[in-house]
């Protein structure tokens, strides 16, 4: 692993959890209740370990996960929760070099995930309507991620149409989607995902009946997630008394062409052969 150096970001986290976050450079001081500590005593050390500020209290030096540093970082509007970007990635089948768009980028936190999960090869589009949500996440995604080559961010209405064509994945965080449905089939390659997050069912409901409706989407699916934490300590094990229950719902649909000679609307699921082996054999006794 290589050392901690100047210009990183790094927490500190004390023996009751609290995290600290700072940026090393050379030459400053981090102060806590009355006491410091100097960062070139953490510049060109490791991290995992503990170190003792000038009144002997003591704190734990990491890098942070993206989790918590997502959690932590400063925001314009409200960030995805981990479990909820956590499920995006894979039901959207985020992949190393896929051409992957977004909307809105809000405070950078799924634009940050995604980032990460296209790697360098790929490339992320992400439309944001508010400059006040842009400076912002550009701000918190350089902070944690550096330069980043791969995305593009355009300050636009997702309605006013999209630049791009042959993308692969589609990620719409809009209270609206329903609204551009027209523009991502346009955009979207045919077996491209597209993915919504949502909060209430009656939103849901509407971005449904539009994909069923435009004939280009199969396989539409709609889910939530919940996360619930557990104490284990000795004897006590049981349930955290708070919980990330709901939050919103994905709505995962595959584009496909449309299908001559059937009209516009829900693609009928395959039968269930589940049972077929049973059905089979009560013939057969029969």
């Amino acid at each position: 692993m290589n050392p901690l150096s100047s210009g990183e970001l790094i927490h500190l986290i004390s023996d009751k959890e609290r995290h600290y976050v700072i940026m090393l450079k050379a030459g400053d001081r981090f102060h806590f209740s009355g006491e410091w500590l100097p960062h070139d005593e953490l510049i060109g050390q490791s991290e995992g370990r503990w170190v003792r500020l000038s009144g002997g209290s003591r704190l734990l030096v990491v890098r942070p996960t993206l989790s918590e540093y997502l959690m932590r970082m400063p925001r314009g509007a409200q960030i995805l929760y981990p479990k909820d970007i956590a499920a995006i990635l894979l039901k959207a089948d985020i992949f190393p070099g896929a051409r992957v768009l977004e909307a809105g980028t809000g405070s950078g936190a799924l634009t940050l995930a995604l980032l990460r999960a296209i790697g360098e090869k790929g490339q992320l589009f992400s439309y944001e309507v508010r400059e006040d949500f842009s400076a912002r996440a550009r701000k918190n995604i350089e902070r944690y991620l550096g330069e980043t080559v791969q995305l593009t961010v355009r300050q636009r209405d997702l309605a006013e149409g999209i630049e791009e064509r042959e993308l692969d994945r589609v990620v719409l965080d809009l209270p609206e989607p329903w609204r551009v449905i027209d523009a991502v089939v346009g955009a979207l390659r045919p077996g491209g995902i597209l993915l919504t997050f949502l909060p209430t069912v009656p939103q849901v409901e509407k971005v449904v009946a539009a994909l069923q409706g435009s004939g280009h989407f199969a396989f539409i699916e709609t889910t939530e997630s919940f996360e619930r934490p557990w104490q284990i300590e000795g004897r006590s094990v049981r349930p955290q008394l708070r919980m990330v229950a709901h939050s919103g719902f994905l709505t995962v649909a595959r584009r496909v062409d449309r299908m001559l000679g059937r009209p516009p609307g829900p693609v009928q699921p395959a039968a269930d052969l589940s049972n077929r082996e049973e059905i089979d054999d009560g013939d057969e006794a029969a």
